[in-house]
């Protein structure tokens, strides 16, 4: 997938653990967890913000576009 999750690299650099930021966003901690993990397909722009209020942080801290090598043609 060529969006990459920094998630966990911001809370390092911000001290929090897992439980505190998913009772601050109002999350469960399972769902924080599969966000961490880059294991969702999506995520609400509501929590994407919520995210970012309680980090300090933008999208962009979070988010990362890594593009695809593409595969020469058969």
């Amino acid at each position: 997938m060529p969006i990459i999750l920094r998630l966990d690299r911001v809370m390092a650099d911000r001290k929090i653990s897992l439980n505190n930021l998913a009772e601050q966003v109002g999350i469960s901690n399972v769902n924080l967890s599969k966000i961490k993990t880059g294991k969702i397909s999506a995520i609400r722009f509501s929590t994407l913000e919520a995210i970012c209020d309680v980090l300090d942080c933008q999208p962009g801290d979070i988010l990362e576009f890594q593009r695809e090598e593409k595969k020469p043609p058969l």
